[in-house]
């Protein structure tokens, strides 16, 4: 067993009884490399349960995504809403038309497990949110019920809060800093070298908008507030807490005070604080190591030393100090002669740098290379495609099929984990196979079944 991967419940990671400590104990090589994407999609939950005006803000969410879009009629009032609002935009010239501009789209969910669902959800209400506010407003006013006329009335108060506005625009800002690293460690091949520097350039962006980036926010918010009627604070009035009780106030807490720091700072600090947590300077380093086998770009990130250290510090049971003599032989002789090599002008993954070695037999010259190669290839860096996997299990294996054996479900995961592959298979060759299979040696055939 070469490396570990999974979510971080404390009774998996544990370092001292818990899954990792147990595998540890037997293979002191088995590196346990957190799902990073898996990490940040569940920052945005601990978030939540860190700062409460947070919380209340996304559980607002869902249930307004979850009212205008809970029938057929609203949805389509909601889309003959943003219709009518488009075109008066473009007749005052407020949106620029052109190709595919303009599209009338629909509110979307937030997952619970994919970050970028809750930047989505986000992203389509600032996009539609004056027609989420006329759809709200009609249903307070026809709606079938006390119920439905109750809830529509609650989500319509919480819209037209400057909280509301605030957080929503942040937590904008915020989630499409984060948003292009998450996607980038959610790829089938992840470029381990691209992604470290996104985490240093996501980490930068997110410290420049702590600084920076309060007062620009308040600018970009209040004409929204403008434009929909919302009463802004005055920012230097004593804040109240929801309670309004006077023994229950903070002494010289102003509204500034609250939304500048109890507010957009904690959250960002949350985020930088995630992101240190979840790439720690070992797992960072060991990520970077072997970035320096990545035969991208003619082998432009191949480094000696750095393959060396790799060997030397992460895998020292599997390298005599006779064989670490040997290595850093093997490397000089390997910086000349493969990245110069024909067959290996093309490659661009570790994974098919390994079998291009095994190829060209220079596996057998290079073995200590390749097996530092078969080393690294074992590390979970990436789990999105075994976990998407697993997830597609529940489409294969379902109630009327629970008695599925084991081979038969194997073979039938394999067919979905390498799709690319089964695609180009006309189903209709798949049957005439089958049929000449069938057919008896020496027969004429004097029809096919349909």
């Amino acid at each position: 067993m070469r490396g570990q991967g999974y979510d971080g419940a404390s009774n998996m990671r544990g370092a001292w009884n818990e899954l990792q400590a147990l595998f540890l104990r037997d293979s002191p090589s088995t590196y346990y490399v957190h799902c990073f994407a898996h990490r940040l999609q569940f920052a945005l939950v601990a978030a939540a349960e860190n700062e409460i005006s947070v919380w209340l803000f996304f559980s607002k969410l869902a249930s307004i995504v979850n009212l205008v879009s809970a029938s057929p009629k609203r949805h389509a009032e909601l889309q003959d809403a943003q219709a009518i609002e488009i075109e008066h935009t473009v007749t005052t010239a407020e949106r620029v038309t052109g190709r595919r501009a303009n599209q009338i789209g629909t509110l979307h969910r937030a997952g619970t497990t994919r970050w970028s669902s809750h930047f989505n959800s986000i992203c389509s209400l600032i996009d539609m949110y004056g027609a989420t506010i006329r759809v709200l407003e009609n249903m307070v006013e026809a709606g079938t019920s006390n119920l439905i006329r109750g809830e529509a009335g609650g989500a319509l108060i919480a819209m037209r809060s400057f909280e509301f506005i605030f957080i929503l625009y942040l937590m904008h800002k915020i989630m499409g800093i984060i948003d292009l690293l998450c996607r980038a460690l959610q790829q089938k091949s992840l470029d381990i070298l691209n992604a470290m520097n996104l985490v240093s350039t996501t980490k930068a962006l997110l410290q420049t908008l702590r600084v920076d980036g309060f007062d620009i926010l308040l600018k970009h918010v209040e004409p929204i507030c403008t434009q929909y009627d919302i009463d802004l604070p005055f920012m230097c009035a004593r804040y109240k807490e929801a309670t309004g009780r006077s023994c229950q106030q903070r002494d010289h807490i102003t509204v500034e005070h609250h939304y500048r720091f109890d507010i957009f700072n904690t959250i960002i600090d949350f985020q930088l604080a995630e992101i240190n947590n979840k790439f720690n300077e070992g797992a960072m380093e060991l990520l970077i190591l072997s970035s320096a086998l990545e035969p991208k770009d003619g082998f432009k990130s191949l480094k000696i030393d750095k393959i060396y250290n790799l060997a030397d510090k992460f895998y020292p049971a599997d390298f005599t100090k006779q064989e670490m003599h040997y290595l850093r032989c093997q490397l000089e002789h390997y910086e000349v002669d493969v990245p110069h090599h024909q067959e290996f002008q093309n490659v661009s993954t570790i994974s098919e740098l390994c079998r291009r070695l095994v190829e060209t037999n220079k596996s057998q010259h290079y073995y200590l290379i390749n097996r530092l190669i078969r080393l690294v290839l074992t590390l979970p860096v990436t789990t999105t495609t075994t976990k998407r996997a697993f997830s597609a299990m529940k489409h294969v294996k379902i109630a009327l099929r629970n008695k599925m054996e084991d081979e038969f479900l194997a073979d039938s995961m394999i067919v979905y984990i390498k799709r690319e592959l089964s695609e180009p298979i006309d189903l209709d060759s798949i049957v005439d196979d089958f049929y000449f299979m069938k057919k008896p040696s020496g027969t004429t055939s004097i029809g096919i079944f349909s």
